[in-house]
Protein backbone atom coordinates (compact mmCIF):
# COMPACT_ATOMS: atom_id res chain seq x y z
CA UNK A 1 0.00 0.00 0.00
CA UNK A 2 2.90 2.35 0.71
CA UNK A 3 4.19 1.80 -2.81
CA UNK A 4 0.79 2.65 -4.29
CA UNK A 5 0.53 5.75 -2.11
CA UNK A 6 3.95 6.87 -3.32
CA UNK A 7 2.85 6.50 -6.96
CA UNK A 8 -0.44 8.33 -6.37
CA UNK A 9 1.20 11.20 -4.49
CA UNK A 10 3.73 11.52 -7.33
CA UNK A 11 1.30 11.28 -10.27
CA UNK A 12 -1.72 13.00 -8.73
CA UNK A 13 -0.18 16.50 -8.61
CA UNK A 14 0.42 16.38 -12.37
CA UNK A 15 -3.10 15.13 -12.99
CA UNK A 16 -4.60 17.74 -10.67
CA UNK A 17 -2.63 20.59 -12.24
CA UNK A 18 -3.66 19.65 -15.79
CA UNK A 19 -7.25 18.63 -14.95
CA UNK A 20 -8.78 21.92 -16.18
CA UNK A 21 -7.48 21.17 -19.68
CA UNK A 22 -8.43 17.49 -19.72
CA UNK A 23 -11.86 18.17 -18.20
CA UNK A 24 -13.10 21.07 -20.30
CA UNK A 25 -11.22 21.01 -23.62
CA UNK A 26 -13.69 18.56 -25.16
CA UNK A 27 -16.71 20.54 -23.90
CA UNK A 28 -15.31 23.79 -25.31
CA UNK A 29 -14.50 22.18 -28.66
CA UNK A 30 -17.94 20.62 -28.90
CA UNK A 31 -19.72 23.94 -28.29
CA UNK A 32 -17.49 25.61 -30.88
CA UNK A 33 -18.02 22.82 -33.44
CA UNK A 34 -21.81 22.63 -33.07
CA UNK A 35 -22.22 26.41 -32.64
CA UNK A 36 -24.49 25.74 -29.69
CA UNK A 37 -24.08 25.71 -25.90
CA UNK A 38 -27.49 24.08 -25.37
CA UNK A 39 -27.41 21.66 -22.45
CA UNK A 40 -24.35 23.27 -20.84
CA UNK A 41 -25.01 25.15 -17.61
CA UNK A 42 -23.57 28.66 -17.80
CA UNK A 43 -23.33 28.61 -14.02
CA UNK A 44 -20.33 26.27 -14.28
CA UNK A 45 -17.94 28.98 -15.56
CA UNK A 46 -19.31 31.36 -12.92
CA UNK A 47 -18.66 28.92 -10.08
CA UNK A 48 -15.20 27.92 -11.25
CA UNK A 49 -14.05 31.47 -12.01
CA UNK A 50 -15.18 32.78 -8.62
CA UNK A 51 -13.71 29.80 -6.75
CA UNK A 52 -10.40 29.82 -8.63
CA UNK A 53 -9.85 33.57 -8.19
CA UNK A 54 -10.53 33.21 -4.47
CA UNK A 55 -8.15 30.24 -4.23
CA UNK A 56 -5.30 32.26 -5.74
CA UNK A 57 -5.66 34.91 -3.03
CA UNK A 58 -6.04 32.13 -0.44
CA UNK A 59 -2.63 30.74 -1.42
CA UNK A 60 -0.83 33.83 -0.11
CA UNK A 61 -1.99 32.96 3.39
CA UNK A 62 -2.05 29.14 3.35
CA UNK A 63 0.78 28.32 0.87
CA UNK A 64 -0.91 25.05 -0.03
CA UNK A 65 0.44 22.57 -2.61
CA UNK A 66 1.83 24.15 -5.79
CA UNK A 67 -0.16 21.74 -7.97
CA UNK A 68 -3.40 23.15 -6.55
CA UNK A 69 -2.24 26.70 -7.29
CA UNK A 70 -1.35 25.78 -10.88
CA UNK A 71 -4.75 24.13 -11.19
CA UNK A 72 -6.48 27.35 -10.08
CA UNK A 73 -4.56 29.43 -12.65
CA UNK A 74 -5.28 27.02 -15.51
CA UNK A 75 -8.91 26.79 -14.38
CA UNK A 76 -9.30 30.56 -14.78
CA UNK A 77 -7.83 30.45 -18.29
CA UNK A 78 -10.01 27.53 -19.39
CA UNK A 79 -13.22 28.95 -17.98
CA UNK A 80 -12.66 32.37 -19.46
CA UNK A 81 -12.45 30.59 -22.81
CA UNK A 82 -15.42 28.39 -21.93
CA UNK A 83 -17.51 31.44 -20.98
CA UNK A 84 -16.61 33.18 -24.23
CA UNK A 85 -17.57 30.16 -26.37
CA UNK A 86 -20.78 29.54 -24.41
CA UNK A 87 -21.91 33.17 -24.68
CA UNK A 88 -21.05 33.34 -28.37
CA UNK A 89 -23.11 30.23 -29.14
CA UNK A 90 -26.06 30.70 -26.80
CA UNK A 91 -29.43 29.35 -27.95
CA UNK A 92 -32.44 31.61 -28.24
CA UNK A 93 -33.90 32.78 -24.89
CA UNK A 94 -36.72 30.22 -24.96
CA UNK A 95 -34.20 27.37 -25.14
CA UNK A 96 -31.61 28.53 -22.60
CA UNK A 97 -30.43 25.33 -20.83
CA UNK A 98 -29.05 27.26 -17.90
CA UNK A 99 -32.42 28.90 -17.22
CA UNK A 100 -34.61 25.83 -16.71
CA UNK A 101 -37.32 27.76 -14.92
CA UNK A 102 -39.19 30.91 -15.84
CA UNK A 103 -38.04 32.70 -12.67
CA UNK A 104 -35.29 35.28 -12.88
CA UNK A 105 -32.60 36.10 -10.35
CA UNK A 106 -32.28 39.49 -8.66
CA UNK A 107 -31.04 41.98 -11.23
CA UNK A 108 -31.06 39.06 -13.71
CA UNK A 109 -27.68 38.06 -12.31
CA UNK A 110 -25.78 35.80 -14.72
CA UNK A 111 -28.85 35.68 -16.94
CA UNK A 112 -28.01 38.78 -18.94
CA UNK A 113 -28.55 38.70 -22.67
CA UNK A 114 -25.68 41.13 -23.34
CA UNK A 115 -22.17 39.72 -22.96
CA UNK A 116 -20.50 42.77 -21.41
CA UNK A 117 -22.00 42.38 -17.88
CA UNK A 118 -20.41 38.94 -17.54
CA UNK A 119 -16.90 40.28 -18.17
CA UNK A 120 -17.55 43.36 -16.05
CA UNK A 121 -18.55 41.24 -13.06
CA UNK A 122 -15.43 39.04 -13.27
CA UNK A 123 -13.18 42.11 -13.64
CA UNK A 124 -14.71 44.02 -10.73
CA UNK A 125 -14.69 40.92 -8.53
CA UNK A 126 -10.97 40.27 -9.08
CA UNK A 127 -10.14 43.98 -8.69
CA UNK A 128 -11.99 44.20 -5.35
CA UNK A 129 -10.11 41.18 -4.01
CA UNK A 130 -6.80 42.68 -5.14
CA UNK A 131 -7.53 45.94 -3.31
CA UNK A 132 -8.46 44.06 -0.12
CA UNK A 133 -5.27 42.00 -0.45
CA UNK A 134 -3.10 45.13 -0.62
CA UNK A 135 -4.90 46.83 2.26
CA UNK A 136 -4.64 43.84 4.64
CA UNK A 137 -1.26 42.46 3.50
CA UNK A 138 0.83 43.78 6.41
CA UNK A 139 -1.79 43.53 9.12
CA UNK A 140 -2.67 40.85 11.65
CA UNK A 141 -5.94 40.28 9.83
CA UNK A 142 -4.28 38.99 6.68
CA UNK A 143 -4.06 35.28 7.64
CA UNK A 144 -7.63 35.08 9.02
CA UNK A 145 -8.83 36.97 5.94
CA UNK A 146 -7.18 34.59 3.49
CA UNK A 147 -8.45 31.60 5.50
CA UNK A 148 -12.00 32.86 5.15
CA UNK A 149 -11.40 33.34 1.41
CA UNK A 150 -10.20 29.76 1.19
CA UNK A 151 -13.26 28.29 2.84
CA UNK A 152 -15.55 30.45 0.70
CA UNK A 153 -13.66 29.40 -2.45
CA UNK A 154 -13.86 25.70 -1.71
CA UNK A 155 -17.48 25.89 -0.62
CA UNK A 156 -18.37 27.62 -3.90
CA UNK A 157 -16.36 25.08 -5.89
CA UNK A 158 -18.09 22.22 -4.09
CA UNK A 159 -21.41 23.46 -5.52
CA UNK A 160 -20.07 23.11 -9.08
CA UNK A 161 -22.11 20.02 -10.06
CA UNK A 162 -25.36 21.29 -8.51
CA UNK A 163 -26.61 23.51 -11.40
CA UNK A 164 -25.94 20.71 -13.89
CA UNK A 165 -27.57 18.15 -11.59
CA UNK A 166 -30.73 20.30 -11.41
CA UNK A 167 -30.76 21.02 -15.15
CA UNK A 168 -30.40 17.30 -15.96
CA UNK A 169 -33.12 16.43 -13.45
CA UNK A 170 -35.60 18.86 -15.01
CA UNK A 171 -34.85 17.61 -18.53
CA UNK A 172 -34.56 13.97 -17.42
CA UNK A 173 -31.46 13.77 -19.58
CA UNK A 174 -27.87 14.96 -20.04
CA UNK A 175 -28.13 16.18 -23.64
CA UNK A 176 -25.45 18.76 -24.41
CA UNK A 177 -23.29 17.96 -21.37
CA UNK A 178 -20.31 15.95 -22.55
CA UNK A 179 -19.78 12.51 -20.97
CA UNK A 180 -16.05 13.23 -21.14
CA UNK A 181 -16.53 16.03 -18.58
CA UNK A 182 -18.40 13.72 -16.22
CA UNK A 183 -15.76 11.00 -16.61
CA UNK A 184 -12.94 13.46 -15.98
CA UNK A 185 -14.69 14.81 -12.90
CA UNK A 186 -15.16 11.33 -11.40
CA UNK A 187 -11.63 10.15 -12.23
CA UNK A 188 -10.24 13.45 -11.00
CA UNK A 189 -12.15 13.16 -7.74
CA UNK A 190 -10.69 9.69 -7.20
CA UNK A 191 -7.12 10.92 -7.64
CA UNK A 192 -7.81 14.09 -5.70
CA UNK A 193 -9.29 12.36 -2.66
CA UNK A 194 -6.46 9.84 -2.54
CA UNK A 195 -3.89 12.60 -2.87
CA UNK A 196 -5.53 14.78 -0.23
CA UNK A 197 -5.59 12.06 2.42
CA UNK A 198 -2.24 10.45 1.48
CA UNK A 199 -0.28 13.71 1.51
CA UNK A 200 1.84 14.72 4.52
CA UNK A 201 0.01 16.58 7.25
CA UNK A 202 -0.34 20.28 6.59
CA UNK A 203 0.30 20.12 2.84
CA UNK A 204 -3.42 20.02 2.00
CA UNK A 205 -5.69 22.02 4.36
CA UNK A 206 -8.81 20.35 5.72
CA UNK A 207 -10.97 22.82 3.79
CA UNK A 208 -9.87 21.09 0.56
CA UNK A 209 -10.69 17.66 1.99
CA UNK A 210 -14.17 18.49 3.30
CA UNK A 211 -15.32 20.28 0.18
CA UNK A 212 -13.70 17.65 -2.02
CA UNK A 213 -15.77 14.90 -0.41
CA UNK A 214 -19.00 16.81 -1.04
CA UNK A 215 -18.06 17.55 -4.65
CA UNK A 216 -17.11 13.94 -5.31
CA UNK A 217 -20.54 12.83 -4.06
CA UNK A 218 -22.27 15.26 -6.45
CA UNK A 219 -20.09 14.12 -9.35
CA UNK A 220 -21.11 10.54 -8.71
CA UNK A 221 -24.71 11.75 -8.91
CA UNK A 222 -23.99 13.22 -12.36
CA UNK A 223 -22.50 9.91 -13.44
CA UNK A 224 -25.62 8.11 -12.25
CA UNK A 225 -27.85 10.54 -14.16
CA UNK A 226 -25.93 9.93 -17.38
CA UNK A 227 -25.99 6.15 -16.82
CA UNK A 228 -29.78 6.16 -16.31
CA UNK A 229 -30.95 8.89 -18.74
CA UNK A 230 -28.13 9.43 -21.27
CA UNK A 231 -29.44 12.15 -23.64
CA UNK A 232 -32.99 11.87 -22.35
CA UNK A 233 -36.27 10.65 -23.87
CA UNK A 234 -37.41 11.51 -27.40
CA UNK A 235 -40.18 14.05 -27.83
CA UNK A 236 -42.89 11.53 -28.65
CA UNK A 237 -42.32 11.50 -32.39
CA UNK A 238 -43.87 8.11 -32.93
CA UNK A 239 -46.94 8.94 -30.86
CA UNK A 240 -47.75 12.18 -32.61
CA UNK A 241 -46.79 11.29 -36.15
CA UNK A 242 -44.78 14.49 -36.37
CA UNK A 243 -41.28 14.99 -37.59
CA UNK A 244 -38.42 15.83 -35.28
CA UNK A 245 -35.62 18.04 -36.45
CA UNK A 246 -32.65 19.70 -34.79
CA UNK A 247 -30.17 22.29 -35.91
CA UNK A 248 -27.20 20.48 -34.43
CA UNK A 249 -26.42 17.24 -32.63
CA UNK A 250 -27.05 18.87 -29.25
CA UNK A 251 -29.91 21.15 -30.32
CA UNK A 252 -33.21 20.65 -28.59
CA UNK A 253 -35.70 18.72 -30.66
CA UNK A 254 -38.49 20.65 -32.31
CA UNK A 255 -41.78 18.93 -33.04
CA UNK A 256 -43.35 19.84 -36.36
CA UNK A 257 -46.79 18.89 -37.62
CA UNK A 258 -47.05 16.09 -40.19
CA UNK A 259 -47.69 17.18 -43.80
CA UNK A 260 -51.35 17.31 -44.84
CA UNK A 261 -52.74 14.33 -46.66
CA UNK A 262 -53.07 14.78 -50.41
CA UNK A 263 -56.40 12.93 -50.85
CA UNK A 264 -59.47 15.10 -51.39
CA UNK A 265 -61.97 15.79 -48.70
CA UNK A 266 -65.75 15.70 -49.07
CA UNK A 267 -67.77 18.90 -49.13
CA UNK A 268 -70.57 18.35 -46.65
CA UNK A 269 -72.67 21.49 -46.91
CA UNK A 270 -72.83 25.05 -48.15
CA UNK A 271 -74.56 27.64 -46.04
CA UNK A 272 -76.16 30.48 -47.90
CA UNK A 273 -74.57 29.62 -51.25
CA UNK A 274 -71.20 30.56 -52.66
CA UNK A 275 -70.66 34.19 -53.61
CA UNK A 276 -74.10 35.42 -52.59
CA UNK A 277 -74.19 38.84 -50.96
CA UNK A 278 -74.52 38.68 -47.22
CA UNK A 279 -73.83 34.93 -47.15
CA UNK A 280 -70.87 32.79 -46.23
CA UNK A 281 -69.77 29.37 -47.36
CA UNK A 282 -68.98 26.71 -44.76
CA UNK A 283 -67.03 23.54 -45.51
CA UNK A 284 -66.64 20.68 -43.04
CA UNK A 285 -62.95 19.79 -42.83
CA UNK A 286 -62.14 16.95 -40.46
CA UNK A 287 -64.90 17.75 -37.99
CA UNK A 288 -64.44 21.57 -38.04
CA UNK A 289 -65.72 24.31 -40.34
CA UNK A 290 -63.63 26.54 -42.59
CA UNK A 291 -65.46 29.78 -43.48
CA UNK A 292 -64.87 31.76 -46.64
CA UNK A 293 -64.60 35.50 -46.11
CA UNK A 294 -67.64 37.39 -47.37
CA UNK A 295 -66.90 38.95 -50.77
CA UNK A 296 -67.18 42.69 -51.17
CA UNK A 297 -69.66 43.53 -53.92
CA UNK A 298 -71.76 40.46 -53.35
CA UNK A 299 -71.17 38.79 -56.71
CA UNK A 300 -69.10 35.94 -58.03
Amino acid sequence: MGFINAIVTSVAPIFIATSPITSYADQIYNMHRTKSSAGFSLDIPLIMLVASILKIFYWFGAHYATSLLVQAILMIIMHLLCLHIALTNRPTPSHLPFQPSSTTRPYSFWQWRATRPYWSFITYFAAALFVMHIVLLNTSLFIPYTTVLGYIALTVEATLPIPQLLANWQRRGCRGFRPSVIANWIVGDTFKMWYFFASPAGEVPWAFKICGIFQATCDLGLGLQWFVWRDGPDDGNAATGGAVRGVGPWEEKVLTSPPPETNSFEMERLNGGVGIAGGSAGIDVGGGEGWERQRAGGGL
